[in-house]
């Protein structure tokens, strides 16, 4: 099995990286997607469910993500 470098999850210090909010902001948007979409608070937002969400590409944010 190989391991992949690629994460399936979204934090908030990514947010905070994408969109140059301050950390609780990024905070609260990862919540406020959380409730548009019925999440528990415990299940985890993926990075495609954040780029749905905000309308921003996948390729763009998995470039800031990673870098």
């Amino acid at each position: 099995m190989i391991a992949s470098n690629i994460r399936v999850c979204i934090y908030p210090k990514d947010v905070q990286r994408i969109t140059g909010k301050t950390y609780r902001q990024a905070r609260l948007y990862l919540h406020k997607i959380k409730a548009n979409l019925n999440k528990e608070p415990h299940q985890l937002l993926s990075i495609e469910e954040f780029c749905d969400y905000s309308g921003l590409q996948m390729e763009h944010v998995l470039r800031c993500i990673i870098g």
